[in-house]
C-alpha cells in the first residue's frame, strides 16, 4: 500500500486581509495543506496564533520552508514574495489583482523556473463563465458587448481582475468589451456580460455569496501545485 503523502506546506501572504483570514480558517479544515507561516504587512500582535507562526512583510526571509506560496494581497507586495519562491525554487498561487504590466513579465519570467497560477478569480462558476464568454463572443459578431462589475467598498481596482479577464476571453472571440464598476456596501462579487443586438440581448451572470469559494479554489490549486514542473497553470488545469 502506498504511502499517503505529507500535507502541502503553505504560506499564507495577506493573512490579515479578508482572503488571508478564509485561507487561514479554511485550511485548517483540511489534511492535505498544514499552514507553516502567516505574512502580513504590519507586525502581528502575535508571533504565533492558533498554532499558525505569523511573520510581517518585512520578515519574508525568515519564513520557515514551505512548498507553495498562497499570495492574495496587494501589488507592491507581491514583487519580494515572488523573489523569495524562485530563490527557493518553490510554487507560486496569486489572486493579487490591479498588477502592474511589469509584475505581469515578471510572473512570466519566474515561470521559466517555478509553477506560477495567478489568477484573477479562483471559483470554478468564474472558470465556466469564461469560456461561455468567448464562445457567445465568437457566435454573436457585431453585438456589443458590456461587463458589469459589482464589489464592496473597500475594493481598489477598478474593473476588477475578474472582469478584464473576461474581457480577455470576450475578445478571443472578436468582442470589443467595455466595462462598468461598481462599488457599494458589502457585495463580494458579481459580474455580468452582456452582449446586445437589435432586438435581444443575451447575459451571463455570476454571484458569489461568499468568499469561500475563492479561498476553497486557491487552496484546492495549491494542494495540486507541489510537484509540478516550471510553468504558467490555470485554474481549470488543477481541477481533478
Amino acid at each position: 500500500m502506498n504511502e499517503p503523502s505529507p500535507p502541502v506546506r503553505l504560506l499564507i501572504h495577506g493573512a490579515a486581509g479578508r482572503m488571508g483570514q478564509a485561507l487561514l480558517r479554511l485550511a485548517g479544515e483540511r489534511d492535505d495543506v498544514d499552514v507553516v507561516a502567516a505574512v502580513t504587512r504590519s507586525k502581528p500582535a502575535q508571533r504565533v496564533i492558533d498554532g499558525v507562526p505569523h511573520f510581517s512583510a518585512t520578515e519574508l526571509e525568515a519564513v520557515p520552508e514551505f512548498d507553495v506560496a498562497i499570495d492574495f494581497s496587494l501589488p507592491q507586495g507581491l514583487d519580494p514574495l515572488l523573489a523569495l519562491c524562485v530563490s527557493r525554487g518553490r510554487a507560486l498561487v496569486s489572486g493579487t489583482t490591479g498588477l502592474e504590466p511589469e509584475q505581469r513579465a515578471a510572473l512570466d519570467a519566474a515561470a521559466g523556473n517555478i509553477p506560477v497560477l495567478w489568477a484573477s478569480n479562483f471559483s470554478l462558476g468564474v472558470a465556466i463563465l469564461n469560456e461561455l464568454v468567448a464562445r457567445a463572443a465568437a457566435a454573436l459578431p457585431g453585438w456589443d458587448c458590456d461587463i458589469v462589475e459589482s464589489h464592496h467598498v473597500h475594493k481598489k481596482d477598478a474593473p476588477s481582475g475578474t472582469a478584464l479577464t473576461l474581457g480577455e476571453h470576450a475578445r478571443t472571440g472578436g468582442a470589443q468589451p467595455r466595462y462598468a464598476a461598481l462599488r457599494a456596501g458589502d457585495i463580494i462579487g458579481e459580474h455580468t456580460v452582456q452582449f446586445t443586438g437589435l432586438g435581444e440581448r443575451v447575459e451571463l451572470i455570476h454571484r458569489a455569496t461568499s468568499r469561500d469559494i475563492f479561498a476553497r479554489g486557491a487552496l484546492h490549486a495549491a494542494a495540486r501545485l507541489r510537484g509540478r514542473p516550471p510553468g504558467h497553470y490555470r485554474v481549470t488545469d488543477l481541477l481533478s
